[in-house]
């Protein structure tokens, strides 16, 4: 009977030692469910990526408007007949006095 039960005894540390410690074991699940968390919320994030320049790929299909939009906004375009005005925000006075000077 003695023997038995260190047989069982024996086999139940090698079975947990598998369980905790080998590989496949308990830490390398969690590590890998760490890892299939983060890789589907970056999938997510590059699906939307996706569903952004496709919907920019289909305006620009669809016609001029946003074709000239875009020249306006990142080329500075104009129509013709057009004025152009630009703005300049006046620039701080220190009094005549400028940094190296006391």
């Amino acid at each position: 009977m003695k023997i038995l039960i260190g047989v069982l005894t024996v086999l139940l540390l090698v079975l947990q030692y598998k369980l905790w410690v080998a590989d496949g074991g308990y830490h390398d699940v969690r590590h890998l469910r760490g890892e299939v968390a983060a890789l589907k919320a970056e999938n997510e994030q590059l699906h939307a990526r996706n569903r952004a320049l496709q919907a920019e790929v289909e305006d620009l299909k669809g016609g001029l408007t946003v074709v000239e939009d875009l020249a306006r906004d990142e080329l500075g375009m104009i129509r013709q007949g057009e004025t152009f005005f630009q703005v300049i925000p006046p620039q701080k006075n220190d009094g005549g006095k400028s940094e190296g000077n006391p």
